[in-house]
């Protein structure tokens, strides 16, 4: 989802940094193989995971959502030498995609892949965390939250996706649309939660960042 027009997004793309070649090939195999592709996050949110990922310098990560892989790699970029990132998918089918990237990449040692619920899964981690990216089925979100933020470590930062919802946080509410009511639960609850400080960007679909306390 683009909230600028497209001239204005392509200079922005030329303007970053570029994509590496590995990911560019993940997403080409993607588009051609994987159902819904544009669940991707793609080359400019990409080298924006990265870079907060360097800032932070984190030693574990947690991604809710791996699909393809492509932001996994990512967020492996900052990640400290020792450093451990924790990846949840509840499709098994993508397993071997995502593995076979994984092991071109170099920081396959440092990957763990989980395959289910996450809601399950996330209890039996015993790491405490430096950064989580949230980027699932939206109806979990506030659970995912809840779930996640006694793991955090102090000054630990949560990324959360799509939580613009393709612009439906401002339109009426559909009283059946479960997936676009529950992005705007959890927006209300990011931004009045005492535990984290949130701004949320209007980058791509929306990506917010919240700052553990």
């Amino acid at each position: 989802m683009h909230f600028i027009s497209d001239k204005l997004d392509d200079y922005v793309v030329a303007h970053s940094e570029k994509e590496p070649e590995l990911l560019q090939q993940l997403t080409r195999e993607t588009y051609q193989k994987i159902l819904q592709p544009r669940m991707l996050s793609g080359h400019f949110q990409g080298r924006i995971l990265s870079v907060l990922s360097k800032l932070i310098a984190p030693k574990f990560i947690l991604e809710i959502g791996t699909y393809t892989g492509y932001s996994a790699l990512c967020l492996c970029e900052g990640l400290q030498k020792n450093g451990e990132l924790h990846t949840i998918d509840i499709n098994e089918e993508l397993e071997d995609f995502q593995r076979k990237y994984f092991e071109k990449s170099g920081y396959s040692d440092q990957i763990t892949q989980h395959i289910g619920d996450a809601t399950k899964i996330i209890p039996s981690l015993n790491q405490k965390f430096d950064l989580v990216f949230i980027d699932a089925d939206k109806p979990n979100y506030p659970t995912y939250f809840n779930l996640i933020i006694e793991k955090m470590n102090p000054g630990g930062v949560i990324l959360s996706d799509n939580v613009l919802w393709s612009g439906k946080v401002i339109e009426k509410l559909n009283p059946k649309d479960v997936s676009t009511k529950a992005v705007l639960d959890y927006n209300k609850l990011l931004v009045a939660d005492p535990r984290v400080e949130t701004v949320l960007l209007p980058i791509r679909d929306g990506l917010t960042i919240s700052r553990v306390l």
